[in-house]
């Protein structure tokens, strides 16, 4: 039988001493790493505009300052444009309504012969009620009414020369102003546009 020299280790325990190895040891946290923490912990108390104020740059300001500026210069030229538009459909508006009262005006006064014939005509009895004369004569009366066009111009009236052409001056006895003593031609109108304005004999008083 054969001594052993050497004591026997026990297999596990050999292998649970190397597995563990030696002890780790606690690391020290650098002061300036707390610091640093505490420090971007504290950005919490900030509010959004005081980070964007912080981080605004005079270059940024001067930017804002410059769009500030045009968005001015911008409005301005949106209000000159408007306001020069609504001019424009105004006078637009108000041509429309002139070359309207002129066309009117033009076809108006190719009838006004045919106004004069018929009032003649009435004057010496040839417009005998329920004849087909009087029924034309009264047709075309009508298309000049809803023209617009009105006649002026009447016995008795107050002579205006501004209204009425005097073609001659009779003295009176008895007439304290001018007036109409008789209408050789009637005057007519559209609107405020002067067709023909009445011929007419003038009462003055006698001296």
């Amino acid at each position: 039988m054969t001594d052993k020299n050497f004591d026997e280790v026990p297999e596990d325990e050999g292998s649970d001493a190397a597995a563990s190895g030696p002890a780790p040891q606690e690391q020290d946290v650098p002061q300036d790493s707390t610091d640093a923490a505490a420090a971007e912990g504290s950005d919490d108390d900030l509010t959004v505009d005081d980070i964007l104020n912080a981080q605004q740059t005079p270059e940024a300001s001067s930017e804002d300052a410059d769009d500030a500026d045009a968005g001015s210069d911008h409005l301005h030229d949106l209000k000159r444009l408007t306001a020069e538009y609504a001019n424009y459909r105004r006078r637009t508006e108000e041509q429309r309504h002139i070359e309207i009262a002129r066309a009117k005006g033009e076809a108006a006064k190719g009838l006004l012969p045919v106004l004069d014939d018929l009032d003649r005509a009435q004057q010496h009895g040839d417009l005998t009620e329920g004849s087909a004369f009087a029924v034309i004569a009264e047709k075309v009366r009508s298309v000049v009414e809803r023209l617009g066009v009105v006649a002026y111009g009447a016995k008795g009236d107050e002579f205006d020369p501004q209204q009425h052409e005097a073609i001659f001056q009779q003295p009176t006895p008895g007439a304290t102003s001018s007036t109409i003593l008789d209408v050789v031609e009637v005057g007519y109108r559209l609107g405020d546009v002067e067709l023909r304005p009445a011929k007419v004999v003038v009462a003055v008083p006698a001296e």
